[in-house]
C-alpha cells in the first residue's frame, strides 16, 4: 500500500515540477524589461556611414541615427550605450545579443525579415551612383557596365551590384570613407550607396565628387531587433511616432540634411 501511494505522489510531483519549470522559463524577462531595470538600451551601428553615423573630427559618435537613437531612449527613459562593429558581422552580433537593436541605416528587405523584425520605418534609403567630380563615363545604371565598382561589404549596394553583374569587378570596403578615397584617387570608377551617405561626401567636398541624377533602387530604412523581442520594437516604434509629432525627427531633419524630411 506504501508502495503505490508513493508511486502516486511520485506521478502527481514530477508533473509539477515539469510545469514549475516551464513557468520559470517563460516567465524569463523580456528584452525590454531589462533595459527598463537597468536603465540602459545598447544599440549597434557600423561607424563610418556618414551623415548617418561616424566619427567626427574629435572622435565623438555624432550622426543623425545617433541623436534619434538618443532621443528615443530619452522617450523610453532610458540612455544609450553604442556598440561600434563593423558591418559584415553585425546581424550575427545582433542574434548573438552583444547588443539589443541595431540603428544604423538598415535597409529594410525581405530578406533581412527572414531572421529578424523591424521597426516602421523612419527614412527613405536605397542606392545610388556616385563618381568623380567632373566624370563623364558613367550617367546611369547602364554605364556601370565593364567598370570597377565600390560598395560597403555586407550591403544592399553590394547585392544590387551582384544581382546587376555587369560590372568589372565589384570592390567591397569596411567604411564608406575608405571607398571615396579610393573614388578620388581613380582606384574605383564609381562608389555605390545611399543617397543621404553619398550626398553627404558630395557636400562636404563638392570639388571631388557628385551624385549621377538617376538612382538604382529607393529602400525603407527601419531599426533591426530580434524576432523574439516584439515588445521592445512596439517600444521603440511608440517613442518614433512620439518624436514626429512632437517635431523632434524634423529638428534631427533639419540639422543633418539641411531640410525636413518629415513634412
Amino acid at each position: 500500500m506504501k508502495k503505490i501511494i508513493s508511486l502516486i505522489l511520485c506521478l502527481i510531483t514530477v508533473p509539477m515540477l515539469i510545469v514549475g519549470c516551464s513557468k520559470g522559463e517563460t516567465g524569463s524577462k523580456s528584452a525590454l524589461d531589462k533595459i527598463k531595470a537597468s536603465k540602459v538600451m545598447t544599440i549597434g551601428m557600423e561607424d563610418t556611414y556618414a551623415p548617418m553615423e561616424f566619427k567626427d573630427s574629435s572622435n565623438k559618435l555624432v550622426g543623425f541615427d545617433i541623436d534619434m537613437a538618443n532621443a528615443i531612449a530619452k522617450k523610453m527613459g532610458v540612455k544609450v550605450k553604442w556598440v561600434s562593429i563593423s558591418w559584415d558581422g553585425i546581424f550575427a552580433a545582433l542574434a548573438s545579443k552583444r547588443f539589443d537593436v541595431i540603428q544604423s541605416t538598415v535597409s529594410i528587405t525581405d530578406e533581412r525579415k527572414k531572421t529578424m523584425i523591424f521597426s516602421d520605418p523612419y527614412i527613405t534609403g536605397g542606392n545610388a551612383i556616385f563618381v568623380k567630380k567632373g566624370s563623364t563615363g558613367i550617367q546611369s545604371s547602364d554605364d556601370l557596365k565593364g567598370k570597377v565598382i565600390g560598395v560597403q561589404a555586407g550591403t544592399t549596394a553590394e547585392e544590387v551590384m551582384t544581382k546587376l553583374g555587369t560590372a568589372k569587378s565589384i570592390k567591397k570596403y569596411t567604411g564608406m570613407t575608405e571607398a571615396f578615397l579610393d573614388l578620388y584617387n581613380g582606384r574605383v570608377n564609381a562608389v555605390v550607396a545611399d543617397p543621404m551617405v553619398g550626398r553627404y561626401y558630395a557636400a562636404k567636398q563638392p570639388n571631388k565628387f557628385e551624385a549621377v541624377k538617376s538612382n538604382l533602387n529607393e529602400e525603407p530604412i527601419g531599426v533591426a531587433f530580434r524576432k523574439s523581442d516584439k515588445s521592445l520594437r512596439d517600444a521603440y516604434n511608440n517613442a518614433i511616432k512620439e518624436l514626429k509629432k512632437d517635431g523632434t525627427l524634423s529638428k534631427i531633419s533639419e540639422k543633418w540634411f539641411g531640410e525636413d524630411i518629415y513634412k
